[in-house]
């Protein structure tokens, strides 16, 4: 592809075609136009001709039969994902999907196998990957102050009450569909990406006024890797930190505009061996046991580019990437194989809750 800008088409001008997508890229004119839009609402297509200066089309297909482009962007409804996405990927066209990407691993299969088979690419929007915050747990983890990771706990909670289109499960709805590819995929990251985990689900209608959950509990575990306790809840009035992590030598919490670890330096600790005896005081009553631990900490504080939100900031490094990988051939940083392991961990969570999914 030439230095020249990509020409893109949005599938979609709701809440996320046009309010995420559409008004991010005009911001990278340098790097993407939008060159047409489809939807069936009249009036969002004349929105859509007017603010992104664009052709407009009632469906998808007569958008891609008129249209020359280099990518389309698939923010269709959830459970439209998949079915555009196969059928753009089979006609050559490269893709970036909304997430979910899809509902089971096998619809995902399908996707990769029709991106090798056409050579086009296929992404997906998971824009929390270059969370602030989460980049910044990343480097601290990887520093090795906070010791071996024992837990960590993500949580999205508060507490709302839904009646969209997006609270049914035959529109690929519910917190674990809706919300949980973010928490997931960063959970996933930290537990590693070269095994499965161990998955135990609860999941619970509270709030909501469809048939999909809006209460997830998902606990993660494996040999040798941190346990790690995701919570998605519509019915939290108090929520506390968004994440909250536990390691031999310290821990972290916080949330995504400030976060704070402390932790203590195993060489400067009092040297201690196991006692089998009971313990005494200088005193010589009985004794826990007690030692004097220095303690080292630091915090760190979101700081975004002047006039740029977090949503801003994040979809842009996304777009990006994409760029790079589109016009120089450079990997994606969030492959559509690390997006089949969500959806392997959502298909058990799924399964261990026969009360609200039916098989």
């Amino acid at each position: 592809m030439t230095g020249t800008p990509l020409k893109v088409g949005i599938i979609g001008q709701g809440r996320s075609g046009r309010d995420i997508h559409g008004k991010l890229l005009v911001q990278l004119p340098a790097q993407y136009r939008i060159a047409a839009i489809a939807d069936s609402i009249p009036e969002r297509r004349s929105l859509a001709e007017e603010e992104f200066g664009c052709r407009a089309y009632g469906t998808w297909e007569e958008m891609v039969a008129h249209e020359p482009l280099d990518l389309i962007v698939n923010a269709s409804p959830s459970h439209q994902h998949f079915p555009i996405t196969l059928e753009l990927l089979n006609k050559g066209i490269n893709v970036l999907c909304e997430k979910p990407l899809a509902k089971s691993p096998e619809e995902v299969d399908r996707l990769i196998e029709a991106s090798k088979r056409s050579g086009k690419l296929l992404a997906v929007f998971q824009q929390s990957r270059y969370h602030p915050a989460f980049q910044q747990i990343r480097q601290v983890i990887d520093s090795g102050v906070l010791g071996r990771i024992v837990q960590v706990s993500i949580g999205m909670n508060g507490f709302a009450r839904r009646w969209d289109w997006q609270t049914l499960q035959s529109n690929n709805g519910g917190n674990l569909m809706n919300t949980g590819p973010h928490p997931v995929d960063q959970a996933l990251q930290l537990f590693g990406t070269d095994a499965l985990p161990q998955i135990t689900c609860i999941m619970d209608r509270a709030n909501t006024f469809g048939d999909a959950e809006d209460y997830v509990k998902l606990i993660m575990r494996g040999p040798g890797r941190p346990t790690i306790d995701i919570e998605i809840s519509s019915c939290c009035a108090y929520p506390q930190d968004s994440f909250n992590i536990q390691g031999t030598n310290g821990g972290l919490r916080g949330s995504s505009d400030r976060l704070e670890w402390t932790y203590f330096k195993p060489d400067e600790a009092p040297a201690q061996q196991l006692v089998k005896e009971p313990l005494f005081n200088a005193a010589g009553l009985p004794a826990y046991c007690n030692e004097t631990l220095t303690w080292h900490s630091d915090d760190w504080s979101m700081s975004l580019p002047e006039g740029q939100s977090l949503f801003g900031y994040m979809t842009e490094k996304l777009y990006l990437m994409l760029h790079r990988s589109l016009t120089e051939g450079a990997p994606l940083e969030i492959t559509p194989e690390q997006v089949r392991q969500q959806m392997w961990v959502m298909e058990e969570c799924r399964r261990q809750n026969p009360l609200i999914y039916s098989a």
